[in-house]
């Protein structure tokens, strides 16, 4: 029941994200609606001002032409006006749906195609402008007309002003046919619109597809199936994904056997001094009257095999806490070299029971932030690998040098060696590289598994050089500085 809702539970997480087709979308409506739709109001508003601007310098022409008949047919001066050039006047009028003003010189209407203010006097600034020789055009955008002046020249003094044609024009036949036009360019920006999501939708879709494939080929991962072949190299960020993950993968695969064999190993490691004891045991009891020697050399031996059952279950806890999410280190400021030479001095008594000369040289003083338990237990790990893995009459030399930012701990001995085809395992829990030399010197196969995971937890590293028969070379550096 509870991992039926632990499911739903991560369903429901994952329906209340936003899906990346969104914004996609959006994105892609953006790009492609939007400047569609700016672009139509300004070629919308250009086409206005196009026809509006066309429309003043036509009307302008056809004043100035007006105006140059009136001037030479002596229109304002005149006793009686020319009918011709009346209707000619009414006519110019209709043909542009405007109206048709003629001011003289005393600012007195003679001439209006609407017939509504013949006799009356117009006074306006444009009037006057034009009488001193300046043409002007008023756009009156509310009630869309504009209004043109032109000036009427004296027959006789070509230079002098008699008088002013005055034109208004509506622009409502104009903008009828704008509006008409943006009609149909909404209704070709509404099309192109649904086009548009229409592509949209179907981008996003196919766009997304191989991370559809992908998430399909996880949610069968996250089903157990770690077998499941994981490539979709559709685009070169999903096959760095599927790589990725295919990596990870391969890690949690290789993880899990390791688990598998290291609960293998602690069972057959845990179990043999068991059987030994109990061999042993066994056959004391099963002695009639057991001499003394013997059943010291017996008692011993149960001995030697508890003393191993400790130090294994020893090394056990001590990787178990290291392997904990949680576990801190109690960083503080450690005199390195002072720590190096009490491990030596511990280990000192086991070199010269093997007659292993054991050199240590300081380069420099070393400072550092470490926690100071599990840096020793480190090092005498590496040591007393050296010397436990040593020749007879052998020499272990273990060097402390630092620079700027690290220290290095170097141990190097004269030792058996390890082959190349074994480096890279050595660090492994309950790897041994030959066995039956590592139950002789008492080993678990554990050591250098939690020499690596301190140095790691000091954000250090660890390097290895050996050659087989000629000894080995352990390296570690470490930050002098501790950062969290």
């Amino acid at each position: 029941m509870e991992k039926e809702i632990s499911v739903w539970n991560r369903l429901g997480s994952r329906y209340m994200i936003p899906s990346m087709k969104v914004p996609l979308f959006i994105l892609f409506m953006l790009i492609g609606v939007v400047p569609m739709l700016i672009q139509g109001k300004v070629m919308n508003r250009s086409f206005k001002q196009t026809q509006i601007d066309g429309r003043v310098i036509e009307v302008q022409n056809q004043c100035l032409i007006t105006s140059d008949r009136l001037t030479r047919a002596g229109y304002l001066s005149a006793e009686t006006r020319d009918a011709l050039l009346d209707k000619e006047l009414d006519t110019i009028a209709d043909i542009f749906s405007g109206r048709i003003v003629v001011v003289d010189q005393n600012f007195r209407i003679i001439k209006d195609t609407f017939k509504l203010l013949e006799g009356r006097y117009h006074v306006s600034e444009p009037v006057l402008k034009c009488f001193r020789g300046e043409n002007s055009t008023v756009y009156g955008n509310d009630k869309h007309y504009f209004a043109l002046t032109t000036p009427i020249y004296n027959k006789e003094e070509n230079k002098k002003v008699q008088g002013v044609l005055l034109m208004t024009v509506s622009t409502e036949n104009i903008l009828a046919n704008v509006d008409n036009v943006e009609e149909k360019a909404v209704f070709f920006e509404v099309m192109a619109s649904w086009i548009l999501i229409l592509w949209g939708i179907l981008f996003v879709v196919v766009l997304m597809r191989p991370y559809a494939r992908l998430q399909k080929i996880l949610d069968w991962v996250a089903d157990g199936n770690l077998n499941e072949n994981i490539s979709v190299n559709t685009y070169k960020e999903t096959s760095l994904i599927s790589q990725a993950i295919q990596s990870t993968l391969t890690k949690l695969k290789t993880v899990d056997q390791s688990r598998e064999e290291f609960v293998a190993n602690v069972s057959h490691e845990l179990k043999t001094p068991i059987t030994s004891i109990r061999v042993l045991a066994d056959s004391l009891m099963g002695m009639e009257e057991v001499p003394v020697e013997l059943y010291r050399e017996f008692m011993a031996d149960i001995s030697d095999e508890i003393d191993r059952e400790s130090k294994i279950i020893d090394d056990l806890l001590s990787m178990v806490k290291m392997d904990k999410a949680a576990a801190e280190l109690n960083v503080a400021q450690v005199d390195v070299n002072v720590l190096v030479q009490q491990i030596l001095k511990r280990l000192r008594p086991i070199a010269q029971k093997r007659n292993v000369e054991l050199v240590y040289e300081s380069i420099r003083e070393v400072i550092a932030d470490v926690d100071e338990m599990k840096l020793s237990l480190a090092i005498n790990n590496l040591v007393e690998n050296a010397i436990k893995y040593n020749v007879e009459n052998g020499w272990v030399h273990v060097t402390l040098d630092a620079d700027h930012k690290f220290f290095y701990v170097k141990v190097a001995d004269s030792g058996i060696g390890i082959p190349d085809e074994y480096q890279e395992q050595v660090f492994e829990r309950f790897y041994r590289v030959d066995k039956a030399r590592s139950r002789e010197t008492g080993g678990t196969g554990l050591g250098l598994s939690i020499t690596r995971n301190v140095i790691l937890m000091h954000h250090g590293a660890i390097r290895l050089l050996s050659k087989e028969g000629e000894g080995s070379t352990f390296t570690i550096r470490i930050p002098l500085n501790y950062i969290s």
